[in-house]
């Protein structure tokens, strides 16, 4: 699907829905899910396994059809699943040409080069290849057809803790040097750090929060101090944690007024990436969020 779309504030938009919907049979894998992904972001679709991120990047995809509202993605899209498919008797060198054949653009020496970067065997046939170096081709050819979109469905997951790093920074250049958008999904959180500036939470096929990661997380504080049934400045709590004689507190500051001061015997501070997931995901949970 492609879209050619402004935002309201005139910038462009490299990925978008409205109302979407996905079913399974009886069973809503997506509702009411709409949002606009600026172009030129890294974004992370988060959320719990089963909350719909495999459903949603395949429609958004193109893979599959949605069953209310739409979505579309600006420009050329390239998309990885989580199996990291790959022909098993193909060499990577022979994927690599396979590439070259179903691509009306490509790149065959980005391609070549991330396999190198990553020392990936080209004469040995992708059934012979560890899970990791199975998914470092796909990626590769993901690459090499220079996509306007890259959408990465769990892309770390096959990967060793090093190669994680490493292949975090070296999409992060490639979005420096094209200026592509990034849509990757992941359940753990931690591996966003440094990695995305913007987010799409998901929970139960709905979409609970989704913007300028920056901006999301300057709109909240957390506050830790002596048992409270309540924080100590004004604002909507999204999480009450209460452990012997302590309470900390996730608040949402009220929009357009000053940041409250808070004096001891509370401690202030700016919440994590994590502290906000879990803290939304946790009040869905628990009914506080439909």
């Amino acid at each position: 699907m492609s879209i050619a779309v402004e935002p309201a504030d005139g910038g462009a938009v490299a990925v978008r829905a409205r109302a979407l919907g996905k079913r399974y049979r009886a069973k809503w894998a997506l509702r009411e899910c709409t949002f606009e992904l600026p172009a030129g972001r890294v974004a992370a679709l988060v959320g719990a396994n089963g909350a719909g991120k495999t459903t949603l990047m395949t429609v958004l995809a193109g893979l599959l059809d949605a069953d209310e509202g739409s979505a579309g993605a600006a420009g050329r899209v390239a998309f990885v699943s989580q199996e990291k498919p790959v022909y098993r008797n193909f060499s990577a060198a022979d994927m690599v040409r396979l590439g070259a054949r179903l691509n009306v653009v490509w790149d065959e020496a980005r391609a070549r080069r991330w396999l190198a970067r990553f020392e990936i065997p080209l004469d040995r046939a992708c059934g012979k290849l560890s899970g990791g170096q199975q998914a470092q081709v796909a990626f590769a050819l993901a690459i090499g057809s220079r996509p306007d979109v890259l959408m990465l469905d769990e892309p770390l997951a096959n990967l060793d803790p090093l190669a994680r790093r490493e292949v975090t920074a070296e999409l992060l250049a490639e979005v420096e040097e094209t200026g592509m958008t990034v849509l990757l999904s992941t359940h753990v959180v931690a591996e966003l750090s440094g990695v995305a500036d913007y987010l799409l939470l998901l929970a139960h096929g709905r979409l609970l929060a989704g913007g300028d990661l920056d901006e999301l997380l300057g709109r909240h504080v957390s506050y830790t101090g002596p048992r409270s049934d309540v924080p100590p400045a004004l604002g909507g709590i999204v999480e009450a944690r209460h452990t012997g004689n302590q309470s900390t507190f996730l608040v949402e500051l009220p929009e357009g007024q000053p940041r409250p001061v808070v004096a001891g015997p509370w401690v202030e501070r700016p919440p994590t990436l994590e502290d906000y997931v879990l803290a939304q995901l946790e009040a869905t949970r628990k009914g506080a969020r439909a």
